[in-house]
């Protein structure tokens, strides 16, 4: 098991909605999908864009500057324009805190 490292509190990131954290000098996009919590990378693989302010739709994220997509619950890429996925972390909810595991 890796460090737990405690990034947001559940009542920051509203259902279908997303938020950038930093754990451990990693930039994580940390998003809620009907109650559940995931985190991947926030940089996109194609040019950088910042995944967590993109359009998220069930457990997939689209980048916000040229459409990749990502599945939020493994970090692997769905569609075009990017080729390759992004790092998942797994995430422990402590009554109202949100963490993050870094290897």
């Amino acid at each position: 098991m890796g460090q737990l490292i405690k990034v947001a509190e559940t009542k920051e990131v509203a259902p279908g909605t997303a938020k950038a954290v930093e754990a451990g000098g990693r930039k994580i996009a940390l998003f809620n999908s009907g109650g559940a919590y995931y985190a991947i990378d926030d940089t996109c693989t194609h040019r950088g864009g910042p995944l967590s302010e993109g359009e998220v739709e069930g457990t997939v994220v689209t980048c916000p500057w040229h459409g990749a997509t990502y599945d939020i619950t493994t970090g692997n890429v769905l569609g075009p324009p990017a080729s390759e996925g992004v790092a998942h972390y797994n995430v422990q909810i402590d009554g109202n805190d949100i963490k993050v595991e870094l290897p």
